[in-house]
């Protein structure tokens, strides 16, 4: 789902965390929080969501948290930077029970959040087997996938009719398309406010993973460097947007007509069918060199309970109840809220407004070049590696030099993480 930004520049959007700990960001900010039930045995669960975008989300996580009757849930809807948020109230005494995040493992080495392989055991063949790797360190799993959000590029096709342009399948034919979509007020290309949200796709795009097999370094190899040095020409260019009214997540610069093609997710389907109709289609991110690949990221979400739970045993069968019992929930969640494949596959195989379409083609695209985080590559280690690249495209740093700087770092850090 969405996490809409109001950033205007091209900058990362903070250092979320250092190597060794938190950087000191802040109190927790909400907006709005749940009551739930008065009964539950004077038990009590505070559950954290970030603020998603889409229209009816606070609401539908108030009603779940309502319905659950072995405790009183309250909600933490936090808008905003939500994970520099989470990071910091997670040090403190005011830390969630249970709350959403990506796969990292620094919060297994630091003891931050508990295995859930006891509740998950009797379904773990019901997940995708790569959302099962993705939540797992040292063969326990400590998240459980709600939803996958694939993400790729979307496009008008009129307009690509109209330039005598086709999907691109390259790095190369996607700078080239850019340019021959500019005209007027119209740009070719929407990639995000800042290069946080296209990062990674621009990496993988390349061949490699962050990490190996091994847990070592695989990134920077001549060809990031190289793609590092042609987004720069990219960037230098009057093909691309900047200062859209809202960040990639949102659709709002595709809906209105700034740009011919926008980086964005699954979710936005409903809203741009709905505009559009049949005159929009969806391409991967495009293969950087010989040795590159074509990259539909999975973003989604995966919850996990916090080790400072007030009781992590309670709060481990809240999450049971929600996120494996309760599948008319899961696929409300998944399904009325924007497109979402529900994580679980049983659910997925119901989910007929994905079955036809864009949004068939977004679940085959899911399939056939999907990629899925690496828990043993952090939240610190993305921030290094996001340095190099913003140095090296916004600022006309060399790339070579950003990227060796980078690995310094992140050996560093993955020496200390063991």
């Amino acid at each position: 789902m969405s996490n809409i930004s109001r950033g205007r520049d091209w900058d990362r959007r903070g250092v979320l965390r250092a190597m060794g700990g938190v950087a000191a960001l802040g109190g927790l900010a909400a907006c709005g929080s749940n009551t739930g039930r008065s009964g539950g045995g004077g038990k009590s669960i505070k559950q954290m969501y970030h603020a998603y975008g889409e229209q009816g989300t606070q609401q539908a996580a108030k009603k779940f948290a309502d319905a659950y009757g072995k405790a009183k849930v309250t909600i933490e809807w936090v808008p905003g930077e939500y994970e520099s948020k989470l990071a910091t109230t997670l040090l403190g005494s005011g830390a969630p029970d249970v709350f959403e995040y990506h796969p990292d493992l620094q919060l297994v080495r630091s003891r931050q959040i508990v295995p859930l392989d006891d509740i998950i055991a009797d379904v773990k063949d019901d997940f995708l087997p790569e959302d099962i790797t993705a939540n797992s360190v040292d063969g326990k799993i400590y998240g459980i996938r709600m939803i996958d959000d694939p993400q790729f590029f979307f496009y008008r096709k009129s307009l690509f009719e109209k330039a005598g342009v086709k999907p691109p399948a390259t790095f190369d034919e996607l700078i080239d398309a850019a340019h021959k979509l500019t005209s007027g007020k119209v740009k070719g290309l929407y990639i995000g406010q800042n290069l946080k949200t296209i990062s990674k796709p621009l990496v993988w795009s390349t061949g490699p993973h962050y990490l190996d097999a091994d847990h070592r370094i695989a990134y920077h190899t001549d060809n990031l460097v190289e793609t590092l040095t042609k987004a720069r020409e990219l960037y230098k260019s009057k093909s691309l947007l900047l200062g859209a009214p809202t960040e990639v997540w949102d659709p709002a610069s595709f809906l209105q007509g700034l740009c011919a093609i926008q980086w964005c997710g699954i979710w936005a389907i409903p809203a741009i069918q709905k505009a559009f109709g049949d005159d929009f289609g969806i391409f991967p991110f495009p293969k950087s060199g010989a040795e590159g690949r074509q990259v539909v990221y999975n973003g989604g979400w995966s919850t996990y309970v916090s080790a400072k739970a007030k009781d992590v045993d309670a709060a481990k069968e809240f999450v049971k109840w929600l996120w494996i019992d309760q599948k008319k929930y899961q696929q409300e969640w998944a399904l009325d809220y924007g497109f979402h494949i529900p994580a679980r596959k049983s659910i997925a195989a119901g989910a007929d407004k994905l079955k036809s379409g864009v949004a068939a083609e977004a679940v085959e695209l899911f399939n056939t070049h999907g990629v899925f985080d690496d828990p043993y590559w952090t939240e610190g280690m993305f921030n290094i590696l996001l340095d190099a690249v913003v140095n090296s495209v916004r600022d006309n740093k060399n790339p070579e030099a950003e990227l060796d700087s980078a690995d310094k770092k992140i050996e560093r850090a993955l020496k200390k993480l063991g």
